[in-house]
């Protein structure tokens, strides 16, 4: 059993729209005063606050703050959770110190069990959300590839719009095919295949610039929020709700092109093996002092709009569930952008150099360059499951018992 989320849009009417909204307000007003609780008691009694000291006074809590007992415990326990959440990855050095939130800029809150929800679908497609401690029945679309047993229940406000992502738990399977393949992702090419197929980056992002730039032209001619001075104008929201419509398109159809892609790669290698990449370093701002800043800042908005972070991991999933093996090769050591694929000699290249000619008199290879480099994942990957099958086979553990003996026969 595995556990799986999916996301359905709702489609409140106004009387519901109203509590939910409401509600989204009191979650709000919880995690901002959870935060300043925390801040108060270190401050001036240099006490830390902890989770559980917060979770045990949520009922005298509510003696105070009566409009809160029609809330559930639990939900009101899980914003509480968020705020912990925020202050561990602050103490890690992760994040920032947590900061108070306004109502507007607060999504949603969570049902960490069953008790205040209960989703009434048919194997996962479309149905209703009833929502107890509310006391409404939302109608919701949707459908789940792989449907199981609901645990948790997220509701959020996202860009207009209710939406409720549900996490089940359930058996999902696969087909897939017995070849194998590597990978070696790219900006320009996003995926070049060990096949010789070269995968074109679709580039939403850099086609609905032009229309972004262009609202972003009038939206600097309108008056904007400025904090604790001066209130956005109505047509101000309305632009800018036109470019989030934009970049909500665009968001929608990477994630669609995403899946796609990774589906199709699955169907057919249950191996596949491609690059440790450090996305991080990778899409990293230019240092301070350079003159290369608007190179680097256009490098990184390539990279993210072909999204290989999201990519990988779709396809990774993908193939775990249909039961293959994912394998990532050290790019340090294995170099295989530098490395040929024939003779396994390095050959320096540059980022300029996009055709890979082996150094080596005797082989001569010649290839794209991506092209080798996906080559070179798949056979470290295919030697890596050589070398694994080898020590299996030395470690045996037959004695030629007479227990393992009807074993065989039995199967």
């Amino acid at each position: 059993m595995v556990t799986r989320r999916i996301t359905y849009r709702l489609y409140p009417n106004r009387q519901q729209e109203t509590q939910l909204h409401w509600a989204r307000r009191m979650h709000c007003c919880l995690y901002n005063v959870a935060i300043a609780n925390r801040k108060t008691q270190y401050q001036r009694f240099n006490h830390s606050v902890d989770y559980f000291e917060q979770q045990n006074s949520l009922p005298e809590f509510k003696q105070v703050w009566t409009e809160y007992k029609k809330l559930g415990s639990q939900t009101l326990q899980a914003t509480l959770k968020r705020v912990d959440f925020a202050f561990k990855r602050f103490f890690k050095g992760l994040g920032k110190y947590p900061k108070f939130k306004a109502s507007r800029h607060y999504s949603g809150w969570d049902y960490p069990n069953k008790q205040s929800w209960k989703v009434n679908t048919n194997n996962g497609i479309n149905g209703y959300l009833n929502l107890r401690d509310l006391d409404i029945t939302v109608q919701m679309r949707g459908k789940a590839r792989t449907w199981g047993v609901p645990k948790t229940c997220t509701v959020f406000w996202r860009n207009g719009k209710w939406y409720a992502s549900i996490t089940v738990e359930c058996c999902p399977g696969r087909l897939t095919g017995l070849g194998a393949i590597g990978l070696d992702f790219g900006s320009k090419v996003a995926i070049a295949t060990s096949d010789g197929e070269l995968i074109e980056s679709p580039k939403f992002l850099k086609r609905a610039m032009e229309n972004i730039a262009q609202l972003s032209k009038g939206l600097r001619r309108k008056r904007k929020p400025e904090k604790r001075k001066v209130k956005a104008s109505r047509r101000w929201k309305k632009c800018q709700a036109q470019i989030n419509k934009v970049k909500r398109k665009v968001a929608n159809q990477r994630q669609d092109w995403t899946h796609k892609v990774a589906a199709q790669i699955v169907s057919g290698n249950s191996l596949v093996a491609t690059e440790k990449l450090n996305l991080k370093g990778m899409t990293r701002k230019a240092k301070k002092g350079s003159k290369r800043k608007c190179q680097k800042a256009g490098l990184n908005r390539n990279l993210l709009d072909v999204a290989i972070g999201m990519l990988r991991e779709s396809i990774k999933y993908k193939v775990v569930e249909a039961g293959g093996v994912f394998l990532e090769a050290p790019t340090k050591q294995l170099k295989p952008t530098q490395r040929c694929n024939e003779c396994w000699e390095l050959t320096p290249k540059t980022l300029s150099d996009r055709l890979h000619i082996c150094s080596n008199k005797s082989c001569g290879h010649t290839a794209d360059r991506d092209i080798n480099s996906a080559q070179v994942c798949l056979t470290w990957a295919r030697g890596l499951e050589r070398a694994s099958l080898d020590a299996e086979s030395r470690i045996s553990t037959d004695c030629g018992s007479m227990k393992q003996m009807w074993a065989k026969k039995r199967y």
